[in-house]
């Protein structure tokens, strides 16, 4: 019988780039006090970038990306294992914020606003070989397509045939959007086999 596989901890992955600058910076003090990981892996040899919202209180604790229920649908959309998704020379897991943000009124509190600005760009340059960007979310979808964005994010999820090959916008997967998934049955009958068909491409 095979083995689980076991998600790696940021701690047990290559150091990513800036992994030194990004703990050092005052901005994350109070983070790295905690004894709290920032949450992100990239590679230069990486060939597809998802981009997401900020780590859970589940991730963060854990120090590994994704490791919730949200990450098991993303994987399923995706249509790749565990080992490719968490494997940083393959994959880069890249969110709008690298920390866990902390509890809001309803739900987590959004990314910090200028924590991707700072450092994403820093961080894609090295990464020359990504062909294909996902968008998760509207924190992402805003701050990567501006004002090609639609009037909501069901309607620029609805429109990602606009923004290939570099991106492609999607809801997020937590469980909690199933009423969402229900009332646009066309994201499981059209996006989602063209998101795996094109992961399947970039992979290759």
């Amino acid at each position: 019988m095979a083995s689980l596989f076991v998600p790696p901890t940021v701690t047990e992955l290559p150091t990513p780039p800036f992994w030194s600058e990004v703990k050092a910076d005052p901005a994350n003090v109070q983070f790295t006090a905690q004894g709290w990981e920032p949450i992100y892996t990239a590679s230069p040899t990486a060939t597809l970038v998802i981009i997401g919202q900020a780590p859970g209180i589940k991730a963060q604790e854990s120090q590994v990306a994704w490791n919730d229920a949200s990450g098991k649908n993303l994987r399923s959309w995706l249509g790749i294992e565990e080992s490719v998704f968490y494997d940083p020379a393959q994959v880069a897991l890249l969110p709008m914020d690298f920390y866990f943000p902390g509890k809001g009124k309803s739900g987590d509190k959004p990314p910090r606003k200028d924590f991707a600005p700072t450092w994403h760009p820093r961080i894609l340059e090295q990464m020359p070989n990504v062909q294909l960007t996902l968008l998760i979310g509207q924190y992402a979808q805003k701050h990567y397509l501006g004002k090609s964005a639609q009037k909501n994010l069901t309607e620029t999820v609805r429109a990602f045939a606009d923004y290939g090959p570099e991106f492609m916008p999607l809801v997020h997967p937590s469980p909690l959007n199933f009423r969402w998934q229900k009332a646009n049955p066309w994201f499981e009958e059209q996006v989602i086999p063209a998101l795996r068909e094109r992961v399947a491409q970039v992979l290759a």
